[in-house]
């Protein structure tokens, strides 16, 4: 062996020598022989540096995974007594070898035993187990291999094959099959004998023996015959090394596994029961809290799935209908409900978490049925308790710093509310009953309770409103237990004052929960004023914590939006309160404002719906809403003067991105305007009017453009929504603005602005479209011929969005009805826009333009094609049209199993339709006597195409093309 490459196996290697290590395991991996070099440098221990050992074996990995089938059976049996070879050796005195080269020798015996096993190699574990005997270093490594052969046979975690390769992964499920099967007939008696020899001879003197043997008896008994595992000597070894705390861990593993076993109802039960009763009289139905918790972690989840398993033992005894045998399970899963409950309620998340998948199907069976014993009745409270006092909070959770802790809290949370869920189906009035007791009990001494307990009860009054599910608010009417007891706690909640206390999970509890049960404030609107005070003071939006102020803002635009038609008295008062908050100004000095950007939006959007919603009439409301405006003009005036003149480009993007917040909060106003309320209706429309004139300067600015267009483009946006003809002015001067110094990208967004006006306004708009329609052509045209770098995969998307936005223009406006702004083109801008719908149809290999382009086609067909339509475009039809519905789908990139393509070929249809429908006859003779024999279609098929094309139906030409287009293709 190169002795120089294998240097660069070592960690502290240099980079040269690493990479000469790689490029040699390569050349050996494609070597015929190489591999048997490696082979007898391990069978003889030619080498004692463990990273050449590994190296070795992974050649030999390589060579049985990629290439064993090529080896004569002389090398397929050199490569079996290597191994054997290699294995003996280990026996001899010395050191052991390194776990990572013992788990790589096992998965390389695992390869092999995949392979030989059924043909070779039938007695690949009587070979081993004669090498290995109960050596201790031998049965390290033979464990190893079961567990590596487990991962190649059995293992569901482990992907083999992808599934593309469906074939190959149908092969090696029906090998993998066969091996267990064969297995189960000649060995495994024998394997289950020798881990009982193994567990018997270490159990006292090697802990991690016994660990690997606990372990392979627990991975392979879900496959194996479990009256081999499961009977008298195993089972009480086990419960005897789970007195063993070195042991117990892995025992409680094992026995978890035989527990899961898929086996007939009653013996499940009577082996569970049995595992139960020698477990409790060895004392383990007693949880001490001092107990280790990694052991209680594990026994947990061995309760868990036992209680799981006698679970599903009494649903299948159910529905056969032995009710005899399922009323012995169901006490079976009641004598385990003390010990789940103890598990449950243990401080260690981890030990709690992993037993509620048996609670919560405990709780499922009890939903069942259709009387509760009081025993039951106890349990269902007792779990209700258990589920409160888990919810709380810990002492080191650590609120303004949420880590990964934390985080695994408020998953274990998630699971608790399925739990408090699940119990509001068993029994919602105790649920009720329960919450309420706590809630007032804490609620009642707030101020001296910690901030988990009064947290935790304002938690559950929150998680009652999906527990306890209200249709329309009937929390707070119809049945008047439930609306009484919600609406006594909500009362109690807003009148205790616990809003005030001094932690920010409090405070946000008391705000999420008002929002959430804001039908309550209208059952009784007195407490209205309480709460706004807490939203706009130090609780809320002015409250220390930013991200209490930041949820707040959010929570204060939903509460105001639901009830804002009880606020009408508090509007001007709240509009005074906020004003301060909706300050803009740029960060300076390292100064933050109180609430965020994006914080701010729904302080604006909240103060638009008090107004516009208000009872106030119009000029009252215009004079409140020029209020709320005028200084984001003022402001937005001075900035604007600043930026142009600012040369500090870290300036630039802050006053560019204050500028762009001032036209977003505008923005946001107008969303609380609807069909019941519009903008004129309100008398608004010279506030937002005064806007746009403030803003629109902002397209000129020689700097940060693309911010400052965006912002304004959106605003426009909206402002075509809320406006009526008044917008139209604004127009064309913002559109003069946005087309200069155009990117792809500007002209992409500005495209569907001019579809929203033209498909609001029509025939308004059609002298400006006239007008526009050229500069922005040449501005599109521009861009698009403009040349990028080959393989700019970037601007060639940009490019290609683009086109799409243009045709997707073209097509706004034929189908608006104004094809006239196009025919008023002048004829050669006529011909040069058809010749482009043209091109997209045919030449792009792009479905949806193409699609768009057939659209527009079929339009204008519709529209110009007819006897009086416009002049010379028949003649365009015959040329251009005809030939484009044959052209595109003949082109190799055109896939007519690609769903977008048979869209587009729907179009062409359409198209084609259209254009039959407008020539009649002389379109058919064109196709038959010039057209379709120039593309030497024979006559039959030329009379098929016609006469389908004839056909009322138009669906039935849509078929046919598709079918037409598929013989013809190559």
């Amino acid at each position: 062996m190169d002795e120089q490459a294998l240097l660069g196996l070592n960690p502290n290697a240099n980079a040269d020598f690493r990479e000469r290590a790689l490029a040699y395991f390569e050349q050996l991996k494609i070597s015929q022989d190489a591999w048997q070099v490696c082979a007898e440098a391990l069978a003889q221990r030619v080498y004692s540096d463990d990273h050449v050992k590994f190296f070795c074996f992974q050649v030999l990995e390589h060579q049985i995974k990629f290439k064993y089938a090529e080896l004569t059976a002389h090398q397929q049996q050199l490569i079996r007594e290597t191994l054997i070879a290699w294995l003996q050796a280990q026996m001899l005195n010395g050191q052991p070898e390194k776990t990572f080269i013992r788990n790589k020798a096992a998965q390389v015996f695992a390869l092999v035993f995949v392979t030989d096993y059924l043909t070779t190699w039938p007695k690949f574990f009587f070979d081993i187990l004669s090498v290995v005997g109960l050596n201790p270093r031998g049965v390290d490594l033979y464990l190893r291999i079961l567990m590596a052969i487990d991962a190649e046979v059995v293992d569901r975690d482990i992907i083999h094959t992808p599934e593309t390769k469906l074939q190959p992964a149908l092969q090696e499920a029906r090998r993998n099959t066969l091996l267990k099967d064969t297995m189960r007939e000649q060995c495994i008696p024998n394997l289950v004998e020798s881990w009982y020899q193994i567990l018997q001879t270490y159990q006292h003197t090697n802990s991690e023996l016994t660990c690997q043997c606990l372990e392979v008896i627990g991975t392979y008994v879900s496959w194996i015959d479990l009256t081999l595992i499961a009977n008298d000597r195993f089972i009480n070894m086990l419960l005897g090394h789970m007195l063993v705390e070195v042991l117990r861990e892995e025992a409680c593993d094992c026995l978890y596994e035989i527990v899961n076993k898929g086996m007939d109802p009653v013996d499940k039960t009577k082996l569970v029961e049995s595992l139960c009763q020698v477990l409790q009289s060895a004392g383990f139905f007693s949880i001490n809290q001092e107990e280790d918790v990694d052991f209680l972690a594990r026994f947990s989840k061995l309760v868990n799935g036992m209680g799981q398993s006698l679970i599903v033992s009494w649903t299948k005894l159910v529905k056969s209908g032995d009710m005899k045998s399922a009323q012995d399970t169901l006490q079976s899963i009641e004598s385990k409900v003390p010990l789940m409950l103890q598990l449950l309620i243990h401080e260690d998340d981890d030990i709690s978490s992993n037993i509620i998948g048996f609670c919560y199907e405990y709780l499922n069976i009890l939903k069942q049925l259709v009387l509760l014993s009081n025993q039951q009745k106890a349990n269902v409270e007792a779990i209700m308790l258990a589920v409160m006092k888990k919810l709380t909070y810990d002492d080191e959770y650590n609120f303004e710093n949420e880590g990964e802790d934390e985080a695994m809290f408020v998953e274990y949370r998630k699971q608790l509310k399925l739990l408090l869920d699940r119990l509001a189906q068993v029994s919602p009035e105790l649920l009720l009953a329960s919450v309420r007791r706590v809630f007032n009990g804490t609620l009642q001494n707030w101020q001296t309770a910690s901030f988990m307990e009064v947290e935790v009860a304002i938690r559950l009054l929150y998680m009652l409103g999906e527990a306890i599910p209200a249709s329309h608010g009937a929390h707070f009417c119809g049945d008047v237990a439930k609306a009484s007891a919600l609406q006594d706690m909500m009362r109690t909640l807003v009148t205790s004052s616990v809003s005030a206390y001094n932690h920010t999970s409090v405070t946000l509890e008391f705000f999420e929960t008002v929002v959430r049960y804001e039908k309550f404030f209208t059952v009784e609107p007195i407490h209205i004023p309480n709460v706004l005070m807490a939203f706009l003071d130090h609780r809320g939006l002015r409250h220390s914590s930013p991200k209490v102020r930041s949820r707040t803002a959010y929570l204060f635009s939903r509460f105001v939006k639901s009830l804002h038609k009880h606020m009408n008295a508090f509007v001007e008062d709240i509009l005074s309160r906020i004003q301060d908050l909706l300050d803009l100004s740029p960060p300076e000095n390292g100064f933050q404002t109180l609430l965020s950007s994006d914080d701010k939006l729904f302080i604006y959007e909240t103060a638009g719906v008090l107004i516009v919603n208000s009872d106030y009439p119009a000029e009252r409301k215009s004079i409140l809403m020029r209020n709320l405006l005028n200084p984001l003009m003022e402001k937005f005036k001075i900035l604007l003067e600043k930026l142009v003149v600012d040369r500090d480009e870290e300036r630039q993007t802050v006053l560019a991105d204050c500028l762009n917040h001032a036209v977003g909060f505008a923005s946001r106003t107008s969303k609380a305007f609807s069909n019941k309320q519009t903008v004129k209706q309100c008398g608004c429309s010279g506030v937002y009017l005064d806007c746009l004139q403030s803003f629109l300067p902002a397209l000129s600015c020689p700097v940060q453009k693309e911010v400052l267009r965006g912002g304004v483009r959106t605003f426009l946006h909206r402002m075509i929504i809320c406006l009526e003809e008044e917008v139209l002015p604004f127009i064309p001067t913002a559109s003069e603005h946005m087309l200069k110094d155009c990117e792809a990208k500007d002209l992409q967004e500005f495209i569907p602005l001019i579809n929203q006006i033209t498909a609001k306004f029509k025939a308004q708009v059609s002298p400006f479209l006239q007008q526009v329609f050229m500069p922005l052509l040449h501005a599109i045209f521009e861009v698009l011929v403009r040349p990028s770098e080959e393989n700019d995969q970037s601007a060639a998307l940009d490019k290609q969005m683009l086109r799409r936005s243009y045709f997707a223009f073209l097509q706004t406006v034929t189908g608006s009805g104004m094809s006239e702004v196009i025919g008023n083109q002048g004829a050669e801008n006529v011909e040069r826009v058809l010749f482009t719908i043209i091109q997209g149809a045919v030449d792009y290999p792009d479905p949806i333009a193409q699609k768009t382009c057939f659209i527009i086609l079929s339009k204008l067909v519709e529209l110009w094609g007819g006897k009086d339509g416009l002049v010379g475009f028949a003649d365009f039809v015959y040329k251009h049209i005809v030939p484009a519905c044959f052209l595109a789908p003949l082109k190799p990139s055109f896939d007519l199993v690609d769903a977008q393509t048979i869209l587009a070929l729907s179009e062409c249809a359409v198209t084609m339709k259209t254009i039959y429908l407008k020539r009649g006859p002389e379109c058919i003779q064109y196709l038959q006597q010039e057209y379709l024999p120039s593309l030497q279609v024979s006559p039959e098929i030329i009379q098929e195409f016609c006469q389908a094309l004839q056909q009322p139906d138009a669906k039935v030409f849509k078929n046919y093309l598709k079918v037409f287009f598929q013989r013809a293709k190559p």
